[in-house]
């Protein structure tokens, strides 16, 4: 399959495995549309997006677009925007580990994630320029998040190729780790996030999503009623609990 899941304890693991190069054709699209449906109904405590091979990806199969209609087209862009804002909602922390090339689409489901980590040689491109398109999986805006207007113009723009180093500067990507030892890396990191305190993880990425969509102002109204429900939660509880008799650093979490 294109895509597989893997549960790892707390952790769950998305693979692109379509060698040589994961390109996004429609089984790509439909294997990934799958996963995610898996894990809205089987949420995990953390996500890890990953691929197999040489490349995460070489982007988008251009046969998808071969006389495609116009009409199908915008149905096609609504279909992988919803995909995108369903891995946003997902109630857990999602890293996505590049470890080499990652163009076009997995690029767009990389800025769909909480945290980006890459390897050092990894390389990043929104590169739809080449076939007269603009990134229409989200890639543009998010970047601009991210980044900046200025800096998502330059890169989708100019269909360049960026290093991992750069991206880090530009903060679009979170860490650059070595290339040796890259996977048992970022496994160990999402590993870390999905055994920490899963609500109050879920509780973070929704104040930070109300930030974006209002500001400040608007997160400012979420923390009481986001916040103050995590008293009522079995991780917080114990944790206080754990602090107050054994001192900092020695609570584990359940996720409920």
């Amino acid at each position: 399959m294109s895509v597989r899941l893997e549960r790892d304890g707390a952790l769950t693991v998305l693979t692109l495995d379509a060698p040589p190069l994961n390109l996004f054709d429609q089984a790509m699209f439909d294997g990934l549309a799958r996963a995610v449906g898996e894990l809205e109904k089987d949420a995990p405590r953390g996500l890890l997006v990953r691929a197999e091979g040489r490349a995460v990806s070489g982007g988008v199969d251009v046969h998808v677009f071969d006389d495609l209609p116009t009409a199908d087209a915008a149905r096609l862009w609504t279909a992988l925007l919803d995909l995108i804002h369903r891995i946003e909602r997902l109630p857990c922390p999602t890293v996505f580990a590049a470890h080499a090339l990652t163009l076009t689409a997995a690029f767009e489901v990389s800025l769909a994630c909480d945290l980006l980590l890459a390897a050092e040689s990894a390389r990043f491109g929104l590169v739809e320029r080449v076939v007269g398109l603009t990134p229409a999986m989200g890639g543009t805006q998010r970047l601009a998040e991210r980044a900046g207007p200025a800096r998502a113009r330059e890169l989708v723009m100019t269909g360049a190729l960026y290093d991992a180093a750069t991206l880090e500067r530009w903060n679009v990507v979170n860490r650059v780790l070595a290339d040796d030892g890259f996977d048992e890396a970022t496994r160990a990191f999402a590993r870390d996030l999905a055994e920490g305190p899963t609500k109050a993880h879920a509780a973070t990425k929704a104040i930070v999503r109300g930030y974006l969509e209002g500001g400040v102002a608007r997160a400012d109204e979420l923390v009481p009623e986001i916040a103050g429900g995590l008293f009522a939660t079995e991780d917080l509880q114990q944790a206080v609990k754990t602090f107050l008799e054994q001192g900092p650093g020695h609570a584990t979490f359940a996720g409920r």
